[in-house]
């Protein structure tokens, strides 16, 4: 079994979390059932998969909840865009900038536990 601890992507994935929760406080009340509660979701899910990955026995196990972790980064990536763009977002957050960051690390992870040639 691998320790998620120990690893970069989960790091920044928690922190992912927790600037989520941070950035969709300010939301709309009328968005608590919507994109609140969407970023929310997908916000949760990356360490989460990343944390049962890390569970699997097998390494095809650990890139199939990888993978599932980069999806809903990248979900996240968008919705933080579409509520900047509709004036949800707060004035000041690190979030965008961590996506990047977390995006990359993730990627590289993903990519250096894929067997050659899969």
């Amino acid at each position: 079994m691998r320790d998620h601890t120990k690893l970069r992507a989960f790091e920044l994935a928690d922190e992912v979390a927790l600037l989520t929760y941070k950035f969709t406080s300010g939301f709309p009340r009328e968005e608590q059932f919507g994109l609140t509660s969407q970023m929310r979701r997908a916000a949760v899910s990356v360490p989460s998969n990343i944390v049962e990955g890390c569970g699997r026995g097998s390494d095809a196990d650990f890139v199939r909840f990888l993978d599932m972790a980069y999806g809903s980064l990248r979900e996240l990536e968008y919705q933080t865009s579409l509520a900047t763009r509709l004036g949800f977002a707060p004035a000041q957050s690190d979030l965008p900038e961590r996506l990047v960051e977390t995006s990359k690390v993730l990627a590289a992870l993903i990519r250096s536990r894929r067997k050659p040639n899969s």
